[in-house]
């Protein structure tokens, strides 16, 4: 089932395109934290984005531009701004469509089932793992992270390690788990080459501003808070 994520800070429209899409067969996620869309992109990791351009914090423009840095999903601007100059801007920026409000839901579901055909051809593993805390993006298919406008590679070993401790938030995560998952590359890893690669990785972390990201628990492993 392809996946929709609605940037819309309006709760009525953003309501009736979750009932929308859902009669349709499409599963659909509004943003809450309009602060921070990457992150629920990050955890949604959705097929297709519809956009509004006039949101709380930053505009539609903005996210448009942070999605296409990691991303290639479909974008679909929703907006009341449909004069040429919005519209130029937004395809300039990486959009596929632009719809004006107020619009025809059955133009709109004709538009979402048109990008998703030509995007996918109903292949719905097109999906990039994505990774989103405090601000920082990790992208575990391009081994590279984002955090405040600058971006850090990665190696594959650091990229691992990253993805291993953001998917379980919270938790300790063993050394031992660590070099398991490691191990799974057919590349040896050994304690000590697992310390390396851990300080290797903080020193990137520290150097753009995610000092004490991962945090050690004495005698286990490691964690993210």
């Amino acid at each position: 089932m392809y996946r929709i994520l609605i940037v819309e800070d309006d709760p009525g429209i953003a309501g009736e395109i979750e009932r929308l899409a859902q009669t349709w067969g499409l599963q659909a996620r509004t943003v809450r934290d309009f602060s921070d869309v990457m992150a629920e992109f990050a955890a949604w990791q959705p097929h297709l984005v519809l956009l509004d351009i006039g949101l709380p914090c930053f505009d539609g423009y903005h996210w448009c531009g942070e999605i296409r840095k990691v991303s290639k999903a479909p974008i679909l601007f929703l907006s009341c701004a449909g004069d040429n100059l919005n519209i130029v801007m937004a395809m300039h920026l990486g959009a596929d469509d632009f719809i004006v409000k107020p619009f025809d839901a059955q133009v709109l579901v004709a538009k979402m089932q048109a990008l998703l055909r030509r995007s996918y051809d109903y292949d719905l593993a097109a999906a990039s793992a994505l990774y989103a805390h405090r601000g920082a993006l990790l992208d575990a298919d391009a081994d590279s992270l984002r955090f405040d406008g600058k971006t850090v590679a990665l190696t594959k070993n650091e990229s691992r390690i990253l993805r291993c401790l953001l998917e379980n938030k919270g938790k300790t995560v063993s050394r031992e788990q660590l070099m398991e998952r490691l191990w799974k590359t057919e590349q040896f890893i050994d304690e000590n080459t697992l310390t390396v690669n851990v300080n290797r990785l903080r020193k990137k972390l520290d150097a753009v501003g995610l000092a004490d990201f991962i945090t050690t628990v004495f005698g286990v492993g490691y964690q993210i808070k």
